[in-house]
Formats: C-alpha cells, sequence, structure tokens
C-alpha cells in the first residue's frame, strides 16, 4: 500500500488571503492598535504614536532577517536587554605572589659525551655498518 509523504511541512499555510494566521494576527492587531489610537487622541498626537506601531506591525509581518522572522530577532534583543551581562575584559588581572623556592625550576640534565664514549659509539656504528655490507 502506497501512502503520500507530505512535503513542504515547513511553510505555514495561507489560511487569510496571501497571509498567515500570524501575519494576519500582526496586521489586525496592528490596524486595531492605530485605530483605538486613532479615536482616542487628537489627530496630531495620535500620528505619533500610529507611525510606530503601523511601522512595528509591518515589520511583525513581512521583514526577516537572515531567514528569520523579526519577531525571533525582537525577542533576542528584549532578553539580550533583560539578562545580567559579565563583562569579563574589563576585570582586574589577579596579582601573582612571587614564592622564590617554588618558581625556581631544577636546571635540567644534559648528558655530555666523553672522548671515550664518542669512540666507542663511532666503532660501534663502524662495525654495524660492515657487517650490514656482506
Amino acid at each position: 500500500m502506497r501512502f503520500s509523504v507530505p512535503q513542504f511541512i515547513d511553510i505555514e499555510d495561507k489560511i487569510f488571503g496571501p497571509f498567515t494566521f500570524k501575519q494576519f494576527v500582526y496586521l489586525a492587531g496592528g490596524a486595531g492598535i492605530c485605530f483605538i489610537v486613532y479615536k482616542l487622541l487628537p489627530f496630531f498626537f495620535a500620528v505619533i504614536f500610529i507611525v510606530p506601531i503601523a511601522g512595528l506591525a509591518l515589520a511583525l509581518t513581512f521583514y526577516k532577517v537572515n531567514n528569520k522572522p523579526f519577531i525571533a530577532i525582537l525577542e533576542s534583543y528584549i532578553r539580550f536587554l533583560m539578562q545580567g551581562k559579565l563583562y569579563i575584559w574589563k576585570k582586574d588581572p589577579k596579582k601573582k605572589e612571587i614564592n622564590k623556592t617554588e618558581d625556581v625550576l631544577p636546571a635540567p640534565i644534559v648528558p655530555r659525551l666523553s672522548e671515550s664514549r664518542l669512540k666507542d659509539i663511532s666503532w660501534s656504528l663502524d662495525v654495524l655498518d660492515v657487517n650490514s655490507k656482506k
């Protein structure tokens, strides 16, 4: 038996004409708030509030930043403003106390080759070289 596999499941359905449900809610909510402000305030003061509200509603509806909806960017911005910040680069470095006995490293031990030891190594290399040629 064959089943049809749904495709494009990450794309929201268009419910209200060319708009998804979220887009419609953003537009209708912005328009409703703008209408209430227009009725309650004189025209000059209403325009001062209507322009940013309408801009926000349009940005929430249509604007995307790096293929992310504007609401996700706005949410991240508000979280950034609300959470505490730790500025590590402004932290004063701690001064380390110098302890003379612990900080002095012992001198490394370097093996020395004496002339007789050098002759022994040279002779053993010559013997190995002669034996390998045979």
